[in-house]
């Protein structure tokens, strides 16, 4: 190591040289970092949708999800299995194992699933898919007073523009429904003309094709024969024959039916400050720049709002925004830390081997700016937070190196002498230092689970930083004090003549701290051993006795102050959306009214709820209101101290099953305890008892769990009289389903939309439960009767979910 030293020392150009280049490098190696909010990491979630229309829970579970965990069982790479079973629809979350390649696993699970032959009848092809990792990057409102077709005319012109901009892939517009065509029927209409919905949805197919039925080769040409009679509006459909009758009158689709173009019965709506709205979400991919794509979104949304009167754009979350902060914390510490270390050892010691130490900063994090480069790090949460950290601990190396030089340089050694024996007598020590440091932090790198995807990026930064700070120390920074005007035993003159004036003051400072003060401090310390050793102990006991008696918190992530409030209702399943609307509106309400009062009384007038959007979904039970705050900087105000206001001024709304006031959250909530089981039974009463454990901690409140109960169901039975007509209940059900439910006609491409064409019956017809008695079933002889001859109904209370965990009944108990 003496050699190494002596040859820097001897040829400091070497040294130069070799910052200059990391200095270069590692600028352009920054330059070449993408922004991600999370790290980047290789995809390791398979999802697979099944997809049942008309279904319950249990046919999905009975019909779908069992046998495709049958046969997932065993599956080697695979480490956990997670399903849903909800009405229409099943999904599932296949986790793979570490070190297995999950596009190996994908080909594995769709060949498992293709093995099985028995699904229900109806169900469309499972959807097999390697989860695509992006994150949220931003997301704006396109609102105003107008139509939901002008709407989507907007969002749709505002995806296109942005999927044009080079380093934007991945634009999703939300707040409509699917665009459906709707073809209802009255059953009176069908009685008079003795029709089906089975024959009319035939005949709609017969009808509305685009077929080719070969050419005709002529002596000069060839011509081409095809019927162009595919229709793709609901007005081009209304003269679509059904039949004709023996009196040779013909029946039409309009004579028993209205044809409607209309949006799905779905409630996907948004409302950004009480006026319609949709929302454009941009995400961003591993191999895109978060703070690019939000600062081209902050233009659209400016340049939109320039050339529209019609609506307004608002953006509602910015993700960048975390980023920015972070960044913008880094170079101030940075900074900071830089001019700390260069003012202490300028008054200690000397200003330019202050400069020489202090210039390690820029220099370790160049170098470390090279190395992430090459690795493919990018700028997000956990790596900024490393560099912010690794900070207050970059230059320890450098001041011990120094200061020890310059000691030995005060012993009278030369300044070349002193600046190799100052190095290789604290060296040992300093690599051990360091090491250590590293050590500790390589364990990041063995993490398991969601932090094991994260935490290596932290550790990443804090190790090639210090490593690079123990490499500068140790041959750049002696090579530098080697040559430095600062080991000068000429006397000084000008400038330097004051600043040795202010050395030699400092240093009278620091000779009274450290023999008049810490000295005989120290001296009594060691005279009183166990007094020392019982001093300490006392503050650890004080310490445990603070976190057991809750006056020092614990929490996995801090509480930070955000810029959003969340308020998420949930009705009884089956509440019709507009009873949703209704507690929502009043929420609404309680919101204007608390901003109100809180911005009354600011000097500045700044509104403290600066927006707020209301949606409906997924289902119609289910709202949310996302509340947009004034800056944290500018409000002077806790986002907590709002929603408890906003929760005041609400009250009590005795229909909700859940409601909650409260930050957004990307983690979930704080506890959560799955319960596995196959025992209904004990799975019920376990969760029982761990909800009322629960409640009696007061630290915890809104305990709920996922078992929720659903929509009431009519439970259909036959009676022997359907038997004896030679109806089963399959037959009968699937008439049921075609009338209330619906038939799938055909599929439309209509522009950038797939329109569905559905037939039932008219809603007159689905209104009532008396309707549902009288509804005719056709018999296998072409006669009908009335389904309550025929079959009797109870009504239960039915499931929202059913969830699985490797193959077990789960059952998650949360609180916050």
């Amino acid at each position: 190591m003496r050699t190494l030293i002596t040859y820097f020392i001897k040829y400091p150009v070497t040294g130069n040289v070799i910052m200059i280049l990391i200095l270069l490098f590692g600028y352009f190696g920054l330059k070449d970092l993408k922004k991600t909010f999370f790290p980047i990491v290789e995809s390791k979630i398979i999802n697979v949708t099944a997809t049942y229309p008309g279904s319950s829970p249990e046919e999905i579970e009975e019909g779908i999800v069992l046998k495709i965990e049958q046969r997932l069982k065993g599956l080697t790479g695979v480490e956990r299995v997670m399903s849903t079973s909800q009405e229409n629809v099943g999904t599932f979350r296949i986790e793979v194992l570490k070190g297995f390649d999950t596009d190996l696993i994908l080909q594995d699970v769709k060949n498992a699933i293709d093995q099985i032959n028995s699904f229900p009848d109806g169900m469309e092809p499972p959807l097999v898919v390697k989860r695509e990792e992006v994150s949220f990057a931003i997301n704006f409102a396109l609102s105003g007073d107008v139509d939901l077709k002008t709407l989507k005319k907007y969002a749709q012109k505002a995806e296109d523009d942005l999927l044009t901009i080079d380093g934007i892939s991945k634009v999703t517009v939300s707040g409509f429904p699917s665009e459906e065509i709707e073809i209802t029927f009255r059953e009176n209409d069908l009685q008079a003309y003795n029709l089906t919905i089975e024959e009319a949805t035939a005949a709609i197919r017969r009808s509305n094709i685009d077929i080719t039925g070969g050419k005709i080769k002529t002596t000069d040409e060839e011509l081409l024969l095809r019927a162009r009679s595919k229709k793709y509006y609901a007005n081009d459909l209304r003269d679509i024959v059904l039949k004709t009758t023996e009196d040779g009158k013909i029946v039409h689709l309009y004579d028993v039916a209205s044809i409607n173009d209309i949006w799905s019965d779905t409630p996907n709506r948004t409302y950004m400050n009480g006026n319609p709205s949709v929302t454009i979400t941009l995400m961003n991919t591993n191999d895109e720049d978060i703070i690019y794509i939000a600062d081209q979104a902050q233009k659209y949304v400016e340049q939109f709002n320039a050339e529209n009167d019609v609506l307004r754009a608002d953006i509602i979350r910015d993700a960048s925004i975390t980023i920015r902060q972070r960044i913008e914390l880094l170079t101030k510490n940075g900074f900071y830390g830089f001019v700390l270390v260069f003012l202490f050892l300028t008054l200690f010691l000397n200003y330019r081997l202050a400069f020489w130490v202090a210039i390690s900063i820029p220099i370790s994090f160049a170098g470390m700016f090279i190395l992430a480069s090459y690795v493919g790090l990018t700028l997000n949460v956990m790596s900024l937070f490393g560099m912010i950290l690794v900070i207050g601990i970059l230059v320890d190396d450098g001041i011990v190196i120094g200061e020890n030089i310059f000691q030995h340089w005060e012993r009278g050694k030369s300044p070349l002498t002193a600046a190799i024996d100052g190095t290789l007598q604290v060296l040992p020590a300093v690599i051990s230092a360091v090491l250590t440091t590293v050590v500790a932090f390589a364990t990041f790198f063995f993490l398991d689970g969601r932090l094991g995807d994260f935490a290596p990026d932290l550790a990443f930064v804090v190790i090639c930083t210090l490593l690079i700070s123990l490499v500068e120390g140790a041959l750049i920074l002696p090579a530098h004090l080697g040559y430095s005007s600062a080991l000068n035993r000429k006397e000084k003159k000008g400038f330097d003549k004051g600043m040795e004036f202010i050395e030699v003051k400092m240093n009278g400072v620091m000779f009274f701290m450290r023999n008049k003060l810490y000295a005989p401090l120290y001296k009594k310390a060691l005279q009183n051993k166990l007094a020392t050793i019982a001093f300490f102990v006392a503050l650890f006991l004080l310490t445990i006795g603070g976190i057991n008696g809750g006056l020092i918190k614990l929490t996995f992530f801090p509480s930070i102050g955000g810029d959003s409030v969340g308020i998420n209702l949930e009705l009884p399943a089956g509440t019709r959306s507009h009873k949703t609307e209704e507690i929502l509106l009043k929420i609404e309400n309680a919101i204007d009214s608390v901003n109100k009062e809180l911005s009354a009384n600011r000097e500045d007038g700044l509104n403290v709820i600066e927006k707020y959007e209301r949606s409906v979904g997924p289902s119609t039970n289910i709202g949310s209101i996302n509340i947009g705050l004034l800056d944290g900087e500018k409000r002077n105000l806790d986002g907590y101290i709002i929603a408890n206001a906003i929760r005041d001024k609400v009250g009590s709304i005795p229909e909700a099953e859940k409601i909650s006031f409260g930050a957004l959250s990307m983690f979930g909530k704080p506890v959560s305890v799955s319960l596995l089981g196959n025992n209904l039974n004990e799975l019920n009463a376990a969760k029982e008892e761990l909800k009322a454990e629960l409640s009696k901690l007061t630290e915890l409140r809104d305990v709920v769990d996922n078992d929720q109960k659903g929509i009431r169901e009519l439970n259909i039975q036959l009676k022997n009289k359907a038997y004896l007509l030679g109806l089963n209940l399959q037959q009968v059900l699937s008439q049921v389903r075609q009338g209330f439910f619906g038939s799938e006609v055909q599929r439309l491409q209509r522009g950038e939309d797939e329109v569905k064409i559905w037939i039932r019956y008219d809603l007159e017809d689905r209104s009532t439960l008396g309707k549902l008695e009288n509804m005719r079933i056709r018999l296998t002889n072409g006669s009908e009767i009335p389904l309550k001859e025929i079959a009797t109904y109870t009504i239960e209370r039915g499931i929202i979910a059913i969830n699985h965990l490797d193959g077990k009944r789960e059952v998650k108990v949360e609180a916050d």
